[in-house]
């Protein structure tokens, strides 16, 4: 008899889009009066207007519409990701890459699970800064291979970043896109709370550091006990393309150069995020002109650039789409109207708790919206207007409901169907939906816990 499997990331969404049109039928629409803020530079809702409006449900033909509408409003993401395979592409055919492998692994030799806590960190510091996200999805393609030559599993290279620099966006402490913006909508300085934060950052960054280090320790010590076991050597052929870790290293001076490129390509990258206000054109742009930068070194001709490039684009094409997919069902939300009235059923359950009681229920509430809206600046927005005043009627500090928010954002963005973030990572990995979750739900529980802990003794 022949095993169920559970359904790829792209019927996951489709199923997710068909749901939450199904609930525009059964909630009732509403919407809170909107005003135009000029520090946020977007319409907030303004507390206390809620009005239950005629409802917008939404169909057959919706359904069918709502990949498209969220293609075209995550196009920006989608060509980066493309390019970032074009890119990718083109320096895997120089051998570069292997050539690199070979040499790291020969370099670490015996010590490599030490890359783990080091990779980590430096996600964590970018999550925490900046709210690194998008960003990461060309780390994949270049890590995967690194730790499947040395000996782990595709989750193990998954988890380094999507948990690393996950654990530095629950942890935001100066992220412009999470905790600024949240503060500026709550009415705080966003300096406020920074202890807490730092605290949740701390404890989040050793367990996660920990738990990771434990999966990748066990399942070297046996491979059988890697959750995808049973995909291995497809892996090994997909990801290493016949490299051999234990065969002698050709390390030439181009392969030094090529990969002088392609690091200051990412340098490049993470200051342009970070510092000079860079979104998807100037990034997509830096990768197409490395790409040929790395093209002229290698000494391609046209055609064997091009199609080098396309191939590879061509790689991660599933990726686009399913990023492009998940934001199909927030449109469907949005155009069902819906999404005000889950919010302001969530601010009616908040009245009359205690100061305890009331962060905490806050945090759960934000969990749940968090699955509706993946975005940490847009889930910023929506909520903190509304949420951020109720906490004056409880005796807890806005800047507290501020920490709520983006733990609680940060936590459900290790796992939500709904974020191109993590669905992206996980095809790039070959990894499905169910597994991804078998693995990080102990992690999840331990997280849950210390940010439990933190809100509770702050409040």
């Amino acid at each position: 008899m022949r095993s169920l499997k559970f359904p790829s990331a792209y019927t996951v969404l489709f199923i997710l889009i068909a749901a939450v049109a199904l609930a525009t039928w059964l909630v009732p629409a509403g919407q809170y009066q909107r005003q135009f803020d000029e520090a946020l530079g977007r319409d907030i809702p303004i507390a206390n207007t809620y009005q239950q409006v005629d409802p917008n449900p939404q169909g057959l033909v919706e359904i069918f519409l709502a990949p498209v509408q969220g293609f075209e409003g995550a196009v920006d993401v989608s060509l980066f990701v493309l390019l970032i395979g074009g890119f990718l592409g083109v320096v895997s055919k120089t051998g570069a890459i292997n050539a690199g492998i070979g040499r790291t692994m020969k370099a670490l030799k015996g010590h490599e699970i030490w890359m783990i806590p080091i990779l980590m960190a430096l996600f964590a510091a970018g999550g925490t800064i900046y709210g690194m996200a998008e960003e990461t999805i060309p780390f994949y393609v270049i890590l995967i291979p690194v730790m499947m030559a040395a000996g782990y599993d595709s989750i193990t290279a998954v988890a380094i970043i999507l948990i690393g620099a996950g654990i530095g966006t629950l942890g935001s402490t100066v992220n412009p896109f999470a905790t600024v913006i949240a503060s500026d909508a709550a009415g705080v300085a966003f300096t406020q709370g920074l202890t807490g934060r730092l605290l949740i950052l701390g404890l989040g960054w050793l367990a996660s550091v920990g738990y990771v280090m434990w999966y990748a320790a066990r399942i070297k010590a046996d491979a059988k006990r890697s959750l995808v076991a049973d995909q291995a050597d497809a892996d090994r052929r997909h990801f290493l393309k016949g490299a051999d870790p234990e065969a002698p290293v050709t390390f030439t001076a181009k392969h030094k150069l090529i990969l002088l490129i392609f690091a200051g390509a990412f340098a490049t990258m993470i200051w342009g995020v970070s510092s000079a206000g860079w979104g998807m054109e100037e990034m997509g742009a830096l990768f197409i002109f490395s790409a040929l930068l790395v093209g002229l070194v290698d000494r391609m001709n046209e055609q064997e650039f091009t199609t080098t490039f396309v191939d590879g684009a061509r790689e991660l094409l599933g990726v686009a789409l399913v990023i492009g997919i998940a934001r199909g069902i927030v449109w469907i939300m949005n155009q069902g109207m819906i999404t005000d009235t889950v919010l302001f059923w969530s601010a009616n359950a908040l009245q009359g708790l205690s100061e305890i009681a009331f962060i905490n229920v806050i945090y759960w509430l934000q969990v749940g919206l968090s699955f509706l809206v993946p975005s940490s600046s847009g889930l910023a927005v929506l909520t903190m207007p509304i949420m951020a005043p109720l906490a004056d009627f409880s005796g807890v500090g806005r800047e507290l409901v501020v920490t709520a928010y983006q733990s609680a954002s940060g936590l459900v963005n290790f796992i939500t169907p709904t974020s191109g973030v993590v669905m992206g990572a996980l095809a790039i990995g070959r990894i499905s939906y169910a597994r991804w979750l078998r693995f990080i739900w102990p992690l999840l529980l331990l997280l849950t816990g210390v940010i439990t802990a933190v809100l509770s003794l702050s409040a």
